[in-house]
């Protein structure tokens, strides 16, 4: 299950400086790999210490990791949403994105210009809001157009909620406000699928401080969360140029010293890979044998057949069973076998709800 992730933001905000650390993630931790698919796109790992502690139990010839597609999407200039700058480009960006990270500058450095003369984390999300919601309006105002005719001439009363609807969304839009907190019910959100809203997508919001902001925050850091706490969002406060000098140590015993220094449990970067993974509301369930132990992404809800799914699409359609061990009761009793004997493994079947660090064996007939 592919997971990619836009950074957006100002220029001159730190974005490019947190994409060159996630470039580098692999001096985070240990089995942290990155890879540049383009200039500006990257695949990163999932920092997950559970994958580390059944390695350890079953030494399998391999570890998979699930990964993260990183995309650092060109600035964004006011007048994007009619194609200024690289307007077009980065809204198509954004588009292909499942989230968005929102990179808002949060420090004072006087040899950092900002592009608006001065320092106004407030101004600066609103700056990006508003080229997407212009954006977003057009592509509801497109689909009225069409859907209006529909629902005059026609009976279809599922054409005349739809109408209801987008209506609701292209005023929610020009109030300002992002389409994903229109308060619109999940069954009628189906009417603007196909459109693809931009500000549909889950955001993360990153405040870029300074090393002294980076444990307790500051004025700008305040003024975002309080700006967004109506969102469905979640804010991060990351210091970018800490993050690249982690990213030059040489050993992960260095790295930890250093973020202890700092009074920090885990770098900037690990936390924003982790705060995206639970940003879309996703879980990762485990295969682990002697040949390989690999993490799978899976959305929050699936059902056993459709994790299996995710392996192979043949999995799911001539799935018999799941044998299904928790995370905790392997670490504890330290194999399969143990946990066979222990009866702590479940025989489930097609109506199980996956849980978050299940060990799962998949049993089909195709």
């Amino acid at each position: 299950m592919g997971l990619k992730c836009g950074i957006v933001g100002l220029p001159n905000v730190g974005k490019s400086t947190l994409f060159n650390c996630l470039s580098n993630a692999k001096a985070q931790a240990a089995n942290f790999p990155f890879c540049t698919i383009e200039p500006n796109v990257g695949v990163i790992t999932v920092p997950d210490e559970r994958l580390n502690h059944l390695e350890e139990l079953v030494k399998p010839e391999r570890v998979v990791p699930t990964v993260i597609e990183i995309v650092d999407i060109a600035g964004l200039v006011k007048g994007a949403s009619k194609g200024e700058g690289l307007g077009n480009q980065f809204l198509s960006n954004i588009r292909e994105c499942d989230a968005i990270i929102h990179v808002v500058r949060c420090f004072d450095d006087p040899n950092v210009v900002h592009v608006d003369g001065n320092v106004n984390p407030v101004r600066d999300k609103e700056t990006i809001d508003i080229e997407l919601e212009l954006k977003d309006l057009e592509s509801v105002d497109r689909k009225i157009s069409r859907v209006e005719k529909l629902a005059k001439i026609g009976t279809d009363k599922e054409m005349k909620k739809a109408l209801e609807t987008l209506l609701i969304y292209k005023k929610h839009l020009e109030n300002g406000k992002p389409a994903r907190s229109a308060p619109v019910a999940d069954d009628d959100k189906k009417h603007i699928a196909d459109i693809f809203l931009l500000t549909m997508k889950p955001v993360l919001y990153v405040c870029n401080v300074d090393e002294k902001s980076v444990v307790s925050g500051n004025k700008y850091v305040d003024e975002l969360k309080t700006l967004v706490k109506d969102e469905d969002a979640e804010v991060l406060v990351i210091a970018a140029a800490i993050e690249a000098e982690i990213a030059q140590l040489d050993s992960f015993e260095e790295r930890q010293m250093f973020l202890q220094d700092l009074g920090l449990q885990e770098s900037g970067v690990t936390k924003l890979i982790k705060a995206a993974y639970r940003l879309l509301h996703l879980y990762t369930y485990f295969t682990a044998g002697v040949k390989e132990v690999r993490a799978w992404t899976i959305h929050k809800g699936m059902t056993a057949p459709q994790a299996a799914g995710v392996i192979h699409t043949d999995f799911e359609k001539g799935f018999i069973k799941a044998e299904v061990i928790k995370y905790n009761d392997f670490i504890r009793l330290g194999s399969e076998a143990a946990c066979r004997d222990a009866g702590k493994l479940n025989i489930e079947g097609k109506e199980y709800v996956v849980s978050d660090g299940d060990v799962m064996h998949f049993r089909f007939n195709v």
